[in-house]
């Protein structure tokens, strides 16, 4: 992707046909010769959010697996799953970066054309426009490192090689513009109709914004514990997410290609949905608990390869029946082979017709693998977690920790039948699961885990792997697999997209000089102590 569509606040746009295919009717314009005079902001805002929340491939291939959420013996699987940067897919880890930088582009047009039409009309569209860089910036800096932030999105001024920015800058830098742009959201200004998340609910967006707020606080726990206790107690305070109900999503829509949901296109490729498994690292930790989320997200394929390739056939989800994919195996016949392994569970069918995973679950079905389904960008349980770990170190942010702690696992239950009705949990059973499993001696241990579990099983797979690593939570055992290229560790961070080697030379090498051991998966960003 050319630096000047990364970075820039475009002049033109070219549309994806759902975002405004109405709008250029009314207008009856060559979309070429689209101005600031004639472009509805809505549809830019529009546009940044379905960009940034259909992660796709970009959280699939390297966050999912290494996180040990998911699992696959399929090779190009096998960066995540593996660390072994195989099948030529290094260029995958620059996703989160072009996406995230694509985004960031869309919003900053709404921002600047509601600035030239009526700062007033559209404050609203501003505001949320201004809470969704935030959340974007964390993502790409948390992924990366030191990124363009100060001098991003300025092509139209001239700057198409900005400077890197260190992410301890960056940091209280996004606070402050999150703070700015809550206070300036308008419960008497026009509705931003533009908004996929909440309708332009300025009352939840606000909420939002003190939930991010949170987040953002929360990741410099170790960096700037100072800081972080300062703006989680400030955003306690302002009011966050008070249930699952507030939940942010973007849901996909099936009318369109590029908005379906994309993580779900991308399981419902052939290779992807014989072989992408949940992992036995989560099917594991639920069990222990008998948590009931594990007949809620896992299912094990009917018997036989046709089967398992039946996209449109459920598999089993009683619960003593799921079993999940160790990381780190294949198909290959050599030591690794996943069917070597004393617990295998054997392939199912017969003669011809075998499928050498049929015995492991996957994501059900029913809930997951619909192009309609909801991209999860913050939820009401995660925040609760975040709040809960804070009180545990003693900050003041409302409610004790064994509180935060019973909401946020409570919460995460509920939230999975905001994915699908399917794989909706009684109240009743949340109840009785939080009464029976409080937050106990290691609260920093359990309250991580949860997170973890949560991001995982609403598939947020790029924040669970954030909160990991921040964390240390849980204790993940490092796959060590021949070929490997990070020595037997998880990834820490993803290597910056080849395209800023050439494209700005100057900015990518104050980035790399502010990793330890350069531009490896296995350098650590400033908050990741």
């Amino acid at each position: 992707m050319r630096k000047t569509i990364i970075y820039a606040a475009l002049t033109t746009v070219l549309f994806s046909t759902s975002c405004s295919e109405k709008y250029l009717d009314e207008v009856n314009t060559n979309p070429n010769a689209a101005s600031a005079a004639n472009l509805n902001p809505n549809y830019l805002l529009t546009d940044g959010q379905v960009t940034f929340a259909n992660a796709g491939y970009a959280q699939l291939l390297y966050p999912a697996t290494a996180i040990q959420g998911l699992a696959s013996t399929f090779n190009y699987y096998g960066n995540g799953d593996k660390y072994t940067n195989s099948g030529g897919f290094t260029g995958y880890q620059g996703l989160i970066f072009g996406q995230g930088y694509t985004a960031l582009s869309r919003l900053q047009q709404a921002i600047d054309v509601a600035n030239a039409q009526s700062a007033t009309r559209f404050v609203n569209v501003i505001a949320i426009s201004n809470i969704m860089k935030v959340m974007i910036f964390q993502r790409i800096t948390d992924t990366y490192g030191d990124i363009p932030y100060s001098q991003a999105l300025q092509a139209g001024q001239g700057i198409n090689t900005p400077q890197y920015d260190k992410q301890e800058d960056i940091y209280p830098a996004l606070l402050t513009q999150l703070d700015a742009a809550i206070a300036s959201l308008s419960t008497t200004g026009p509705t931003a109709s533009g908004d996929l998340v909440y309708g332009g609910d300025v009352t939840k967006w606000k909420k939002l914004g003190y939930s991010l707020m949170v987040r953002v606080a929360m990741r410099m726990t170790k960096a700037n514990p100072t800081l972080a206790k300062t703006y989680a107690e400030k955003a306690a305070a302002g009011g966050t997410m008070a249930s699952y109900a507030d939940n942010a999503f973007v849901r996909g829509d099936i009318a369109f290609g590029d908005t379906q949901n994309a993580t779900t296109n991308a399981l419902l490729t052939t290779d992807d949905f014989r072989e992408v498994k949940w992992s036995k690292t989560l099917i594991d930790y639920l069990r222990t608990t008998n948590d009931p989320r594990l007949g809620a997200i896992a299912e094990v394929p009917q018997a036989g390869a046709l089967n398992n390739a039946n996209q449109a056939l459920p598999g089993d989800n009683t619960p003593a029946l799921q079993r999940g994919l160790p990381n780190g195996y294949d198909l290959t016949g050599g030591s690794l082979d996943i069917r070597k392994r004393s617990d295998y569970p054997g392939a199912t069918g017969s003669g011809a017709d075998v499928a050498p995973l049929g015995g492991y679950s996957r994501p059900r079905l029913a809930v997951y693998i619909q192009r309609a389904a909801p991209n999860f960008l913050l939820t009401y349980a995660e925040t609760e977690l975040l709040l809960a770990e804070a009180a545990s170190r003693g900050w003041s942010v409302g409610a004790n920790a064994a509180t935060h702690y019973a909401n946020g696992v409570g919460g995460a239950m509920l939230s999975l039948s905001q994915i699908n009705a399917a794989a909706t949990i009684s109240q009743a059973t949340v109840d009785a699961y939080v009464l029976a499993n409080p937050l106990g001696a290691t609260p920093l241990k359990q309250i991580n885990e949860q997170y973890w579990l949560e991001a995982t099983t609403t598939f947020d797979f790029i924040e669970a792997w954030n909160n990991w690593r921040r964390s240390g939570y849980p204790a993940l055992t490092p796959v060590v697999y021949p070929g490997n290229v990070t020595n037997g560790t998880i990834p820490r961070r993803l290597i910056y997209p080849v395209t800023e080697v050439s494209n700005n030379p100057t900015g990518y090498a104050s980035g790399v000089a502010s990793l330890t051991g350069g531009d490896l998966l296995t350098s650590r960003v400033w908050w990741d102590k």
